[in-house]
């Protein structure tokens, strides 16, 4: 990253602190992501009847669930497999769907048509039920859960990266390119691919946290993870059963984990389209 670059990002933080605390946010959920098995206080499977359905406490923080187990580390460990699965499920889309789109909008014709079409039929269907019936008829695994919520990513980065290609592949420089002896691929690879990628970027920032929100709305309907395994959605699914006796913590602490989040996530991408649009830099 360039010295400009830098400056402009810090004049951006400046003027807009929430995209810095969004990436403090972000960084603790990876940090968390990363060494949350190693830090919690308690083993988040093993459980222990005696201390069933405990309040929040000084030994038990958010509380415990029907079995015993510590709701906080719960929620720390359930952090790694949440992120896990956004972070997989985007890069593939975000991959596929920036080569794929910046393919069909250099070449046109038939095939861009084509994969137009292709795309035009899958936003048609509601996104999240693509993503359920996807999973039922693959299995409830992690795999299935990424590769479908990789399915329903990808129409956004195709029809980004297929228009953008598409505004420039005639201009100046990149018929210079051609004119130099680049054959076609090279041309989309390495002259108009990299011109479209901080935007992209923008878009995978906000992808990021609707991923958890499918990841975990699937394990909530009991179409994703399955239990023991500590994951927001479940536990959000296993807590709603004992609102009405009062046992809100079971409920309102991984709620709340998976709000924020997705918030900073969302955050962080406004913060992201402020530092790498030129247009905003003067």
């Amino acid at each position: 990253m360039s010295s400009a670059t830098l400056q402009h990002a810090a004049f951006v933080l400046r003027g807009n602190p929430i995209t810095g605390i969004a990436a403090v946010g972000a960084s603790l959920l990876i940090f968390v992501g990363i060494f949350g098995p190693w830090i919690v206080p308690y083993d988040p499977i093993v459980s222990n009847v005696q201390n069933a359905l405990m309040p929040p406490s000084a030994a038990h923080w958010a509380g415990t669930d029907q079995l015993g187990r510590d709701v906080f580390s719960r929620i720390i460990v359930a952090a790694q497999l949440d992120l896990a699965i956004a972070v997989s499920a985007v890069g593939i889309s975000f991959a596929l769907g920036a080569v794929i789109g910046a393919l069909c909008g250099y070449s046109g014709g038939k095939l861009d048509r084509a994969v137009g079409r292709f795309v035009d039929v899958l936003m048609a269907f509601p996104l999240f039920v693509l993503a359920m019936a996807m999973v039922a008829a693959l299995g409830n695994r992690v795999e299935n859960i990424v590769i479908a919520t990789a399915i329903i990513n990808l129409p956004f980065y195709i029809r980004f990266a297929r228009a953008e290609v598409n505004v420039r592949r005639n201009l100046g420089w990149v018929e210079a390119a051609r004119a130099c002896g680049d054959s076609h691929v090279s041309v989309v690879l390495r002259f108009l691919l990299p011109n479209v990628l901080p935007a992209m970027v923008v878009q995978m920032s906000l992808n990021l946290g609707w991923a958890i929100i499918n990841a975990a709305g699937l394990s909530f309907i009991g179409l994703g993870v399955k239990p023991p395994t500590p994951e927001w959605g479940i536990m959000v699914a296993e807590g709603a059963r004992f609102i009405s006796t009062g046992k809100w913590w079971l409920v309102a602490f991984p709620g709340l984990a998976l709000m924020l989040a997705v918030l900073c996530f969302n955050l962080l991408g406004d913060g992201l389209r402020d530092i790498l649009d030129p247009r905003q830099r003067t």
